[in-house]
């Protein structure tokens, strides 16, 4: 029996490229090889593909953009010859069963490139074109959530680059201070910002308006911030216990989730009775209605002196780095990495 080809695609023209040149790694040491074979390209930060075939102890640090063999390529949209070819001098082609895109935020996690997958009719693993694009866009998610009619959630305020500064007032009576600022579109808590005062509110906006053309200002949610794991398997959905991350700053940041040695996660937090079957079923839910695919991690808080589960993002690629919950949390309910890559690679689907 010939083995299936994985194409396990890392790096990324975005402001994530160094998180997921750090994800990539489980994927590298937890595929078999028995079962597998896997080819790897790695899009650097100018856009530019290259099929790798060197060091993967390389990749994390981005040492890997060096190496001589490395030879670009692109993904073949014929759907009669499925596969990349080799920008070599031949256009060698390099037949693909499955793609897994490793690929945290803009141009990886929204859509786009899950549109070439369809357009090349190559199975791969993770959300569609139409789930990605709407769990990216944080405004989107907050509608399709609303819609489910007994979600809480944050109130918030809409800005769109080139509005006035009417938002400051109506942000001012609608949500009161403090409140989070953050760009529509981009994950791991890039350009999100706290705002005590109206001068931090301005400068939130406009650091986040660097990000993206559309930013979310929401409400200040007092409490803990706990996260489900979501696989979708062949015998339905399976969702992990709720996990708790806990900031080793004001708020779960980019610094304070890589690179803040005082943060901490659990996988199995003391939590009030019935928490946990609360944030599976409404991770089950937000996962249906905005149509995912594979996998998710949901992301809620447990408000302080009420302890009411209220939902705030979902990350249809979430981390899998040394640190990153959704792997920890998915083995604490049976699927141990290898386990868990197995049941990723056969999810996989071109038709979403």
């Amino acid at each position: 029996m010939s083995k299936k080809s994985i194409l396990i695609i890392f790096g990324g023209n975005s402001t994530e490229h160094e998180v997921s040149c750090k994800s990539v790694m489980s994927f590298v040491n937890n595929i078999s090889e028995d079962k597998y074979q896997k080819h790897y390209v790695g899009i650097k930060k100018n856009g530019d593909w290259i099929y790798y075939t060197g060091d993967t102890s390389l990749i994390p640090d981005g040492r890997w953009t060096q190496e001589s063999s490395n030879v670009s390529c692109v993904l073949s949209p014929n759907t009669s010859a499925k596969g990349l070819i080799l920008l070599d001098g031949k256009n060698t082609l390099v037949n693909i069963d499955v793609i897994i895109p490793v690929l945290h935020g803009k141009n990886g996690e929204d859509g786009t490139i899950q549109g070439l997958f369809e357009l090349c009719g190559i199975p791969y693993v993770g959300c569609g074109v139409v789930s990605s694009g709407m769990s990216m866009d944080k405004a989107y998610t907050k509608i399709i959530v609303d819609s489910i009619g007994d979600i809480p959630q944050a109130d918030f305020v809409l800005v769109r680059l080139g509005d006035d500064q009417s938002y400051i007032q109506k942000a001012e009576e609608k949500l009161g201070y403090p409140m989070f600022v953050k760009p529509c579109k981009s994950g791991s808590s890039q350009g999100v910002s706290k705002a005590e005062d109206r001068d931090q509110l301005i400068s939130a906006v406009e650091l986040a308006l660097r990000h993206d053309t559309k930013v979310l200002i929401e409400e200040a949610i007092t409490g803990r911030e706990l996260e489900c794991a979501v696989l979708e398997t062949k015998e339905g959905l399976r969702t992990s216990g709720a996990g708790e991350a806990v900031a080793g700053d004001t708020f779960y940041s980019y610094e304070a989730k890589y690179n803040n040695s005082s943060s901490q996660t659990f996988t199995s937090p003391s939590l009030p009775e019935g928490t946990d079957a609360t944030v599976q079923d409404y991770a089950a839910r937000i996962f249906t209605a905005l149509g995912c695919n594979g996998l998710s991690r949901v992301d809620f808080f447990l408000e302080k002196d009420t302890n009411k589960v209220i939902f705030n993002e979902i990350n249809t690629l979430p981390g899998f780095t040394e640190i990153s919950m959704y792997p920890m949390m998915m083995a604490e309910v049976g699927y141990p990495i290898q386990k868990l890559m197995d049941s990723l690679i056969d999810s996989a689907d071109c038709n979403r």
